[in-house]
């Protein structure tokens, strides 16, 4: 992995956000660590720094969520360090609907043009739903990193998702009685068929690219001690996108909703030769989580060509003690320039790490 542009969090303030009315916290050391009781801020925090390389929260799709109890904006502001170019401050407003984002100052003539300047890897309680759910939150686990690396793709996936919309309102309109000419039906097919092509090419070369850094990650969690892998399905190794959607064209209209393409394609995680979801133990399906997020982060460096922030929330909740000491030695290895971890215990963060000065330790309630 070659990291051409290093970047790292130096300061962030807070205003409204969560359950932070302000606080302002500076960073100094490549491990930090939050600490604080249950219900402090510790997730909040991550999920702050999250929203600056992001500009969405991690946790909640409603912006409004995002905002203090009681008021209808908030405003995040992050100060970054790179190695060449000195300083570069971002903030995100949120007030009354309307979203902005400052780099330096001037506003980005649209939010996504901050997409792919900076990059975080979070690992929460709750992202085992990637494992346990159904295939849309695989997919857009998948859409996600691919979306950073390649913006052809993300306009891709827009324009699909916008066609996708057509197409259903169309067979909700006239599927039950088409009309003998179908010309509209058949422009839809035409777009996703040429969209779609795009993302399965994508997801199938993100793939192959990912499953060795996969394979690396787990052995190096659970001391090689089983074999896993990581199978894409998708339709379109079958037939063509245009062909799947003539010969469901029945079916569609029955149903009066597209049920062929890219929006339904899924990825099958493997262990020993058994599907992860079905057959695998909670030890299993973390230390295959975790594994799938230091891969995440690993193929984000090495098209990114700098290292994501990697965010670990309460991570000492999650693994055996075998498999923490593993996550360890991987977090001191030095591929990463910028790990936050929270936890409640310093005193357990500080016997797991030892004496080193790549450590510092924050608190929520902290004004720096």
């Amino acid at each position: 992995m070659v990291t051409a542009r290093l970047a790292t969090l130096r300061k962030i303030r807070l205003t409204q956000y969560r359950n932070y009315p302000s606080a302002a916290f500076t960073f100094s050391a490549p491990i930090v660590c939050i600490t604080g009781s249950n219900g402090s801020g510790k997730t909040n925090l991550l999920d702050a720094i999250y929203y600056l390389c992001y500009t969405k929260s991690y946790f909640t799709a409603t912006q409004q969520n995002s905002a203090q109890q009681g008021f209808d904006g908030f405003r995040i502001e992050g100060v970054f360090e790179h190695a060449t170019d000195g300083f570069e401050e971002i903030v995100c407003k949120w007030k009354a609907g309307k979203k902005e984002v400052f780099h330096d100052d001037v506003p980005y003539e649209k939010v996504t043009d901050h997409i792919g300047r900076y990059a975080a890897v979070m690992i929460a309680p709750d992202d085992l739903e990637i494992v346990n759910g159904g295939s849309d939150v695989r997919r857009k686990w998948m859409d996600g990193i691919l979306c950073q690396t390649d913006k052809t793709y993300f306009d891709h996936l827009l324009q699909y998702q916008r066609v996708l919309i057509q197409r259903n309102a169309w067979l909700k309109m006239y599927g039950l009685n088409p009309p003998s000419a179908t010309a509209e039906l058949e422009y839809y097919n035409a777009q996703l068929a040429f969209l779609g092509k795009y993302l399965h090419d994508g997801r199938d070369r993100f793939v192959r690219e990912f499953l060795p850094l996969l394979e690396e990650f787990y052995r190096k969690l659970s001391s090689g001690m089983e074999c896993i892998s990581l199978h894409y399905q998708s339709d379109q190794y079958a037939q063509p996108l245009l062909q799947a959607l003539e010969a469901s064209m029945h079916n569609d209209c029955r149903l009066q909703r597209t049920t062929r393409g890219s929006h339904k394609d899924d990825l099958t995680f493997v262990f020993d030769g058994k599907d992860l979801k079905t057959f695998g133990s909670q030890g299993q399906k973390k230390t295959y989580l975790f594994a799938l997020k230091l891969a995440q982060h690993a193929f984000l460096t090495n098209q990114l060509h700098f290292s994501p922030i990697l965010l670990l929330d309460d991570i000492f909740e999650k693994l055996d003690q075998q498999r923490m000491e593993a996550l360890l030695r991987i977090l001191e290895g030095g591929a990463f320039e910028q790990v936050f971890l929270t936890d409640t215990h310093a005193n357990r963060v500080s016997a797991a790490f030892g004496q080193t000065d790549k450590l510092q330790f924050v608190e929520p309630g902290q004004n720096l």
